[in-house]
């Protein structure tokens, strides 16, 4: 059995056992991104004021360490300004948001590296997936920077979080599960099966309709940074017109697109509008074509999610982002992306087999 195995990963095959946890890792990763979107909609993310990658792990055990924290937290504008007269009993439950956040972030490393290694030091990792695995590693620790960096913006000057920092967090942990998708998918028993000729359109389409779906949870970063989703809510109407009034009130224009609240949401409800389209308009191309079964399943599945996503993203709107509706839709967002990668796959192909192996 174990020669077996070593002859699988010496022609570049992964056991399933490396399969199943880049999957897992998938699966955390959206998880994380749920609990995140729990933790900015209850206004929990600037209650710990402090980055501590080790012992930040445990949480204040005593009364006087919660007074503690709860002083460090009063010190910063948004308790000024947003949460003055907040008590002890009311800290304790966004401070607890917070904690699970980052605590689940250390455990997803952990979960990550742990397992790495071990399937290193076996050699039970071909030699090409070296170099990727060790990237989504180096991706990983700066997602974690990048989480402090996001919450530094709104210790100081601010009452809350920069709207640019939460979308590079976000989209950073966009591709990171992704990334484990795709690298996932190249290693199943699927990989080895001939694909139906496609033409090279229909495989860029494919790419774009990723690059569109990527592009659509970057603009909804912004619009949950701007707190954008509590305004205008409305639909198909935005203020009684189909183009709200002052979408260009900003100079210079361009910083309409990422500061101006009407700009930013109404950015946020065409680009829904277009990845409708384009997964509409890409299942039925592909269909007429008569392309690969496979390709035409996740087509249809992928315009099943998309249609479900924009709808509820309505109904969020219309709900003025009530919780349950507002992680979903967070979650939901991502989930699509992830249809959209495995779609993608099955247009293109196995071409995570020619990876660069790690010397």
């Amino acid at each position: 059995m174990v020669t077996a195995t070593a002859d699988r990963v010496e022609r570049g095959e992964a056991p399933a056992a490396v399969r199943l946890w880049l999957f897992s890792m998938a699966a955390l990763v959206l998880l994380m991104v749920a609990v995140g979107g729990a933790t900015r909609l209850t206004g929990s993310g600037l209650s710990i004021t402090e980055w501590q990658p080790i012992l930040g792990v445990i949480p204040p055990l005593t009364d006087a360490d919660w007074h503690g924290a709860f002083e460090k937290y009063r010190q910063i504008p948004e308790y000024r300004f947003v949460n003055k007269g907040m008590s002890l009993a009311e800290f304790k439950a966004i401070y607890w948001w917070e904690w699970s956040h980052r605590l689940l972030g250390r455990l997803i490393g952990v979960a990550f590296v742990l397992p790495l290694a071990a399937f290193w030091l076996t050699g039970a990792l071909p030699r090409r997936l070296g170099l990727p695995l060790l990237g989504l590693l180096s991706l990983g620790a700066v997602q974690g920077f990048i989480g402090w960096y996001m919450v530094q913006s709104g210790l100081a000057d601010r009452v809350d979080v920069s709207q640019y920092r939460l979308a590079l967090h976000l989209s950073l942990a966009v591709l990171i599960f992704g990334l484990l998708l795709w690298i996932a998918l190249g290693l199943g028993p699927e990989a080895k099966r001939p694909l139906h000729p496609i033409t090279a359109a229909q495989k860029a389409f494919a790419v774009g309709l990723v690059a569109l779906l990527f592009v659509q949870i970057v603009l909804g970063a912004f619009v949950a940074g701007l707190k954008a989703g509590l305004t205008y809510n409305t639909w198909p109407l935005m203020d009684g017109g189909l183009v709200p009034v002052g979408v260009l009130a900003i100079e210079p224009w361009y910083l309409n697109l990422f500061e101006n609240v009407a700009t930013v949401q109404f950015s946020h409800r065409v680009a829904a509008y277009v990845v409708v389209l384009a997964a509409l308009w890409q299942a039925m191309a592909l269909s007429r074509a008569g392309a690969d079964g496979r390709l035409q399943t996740s087509a249809w599945i992928l315009l099943a999610a998309v249609a479900g996503q924009a709808a509820l993203g309505v109904w969020t709107l219309l709900s003025v982002v009530a919780l349950p509706l507002g992680i979903a839709h967070q979650v939901g967002a991502v989930v699509v992306f992830g249809i959209a990668v495995w779609h993608l796959y099955q247009a293109i192909g196995p071409r995570f087999s020619r990876a660069p192996a790690l010397a």
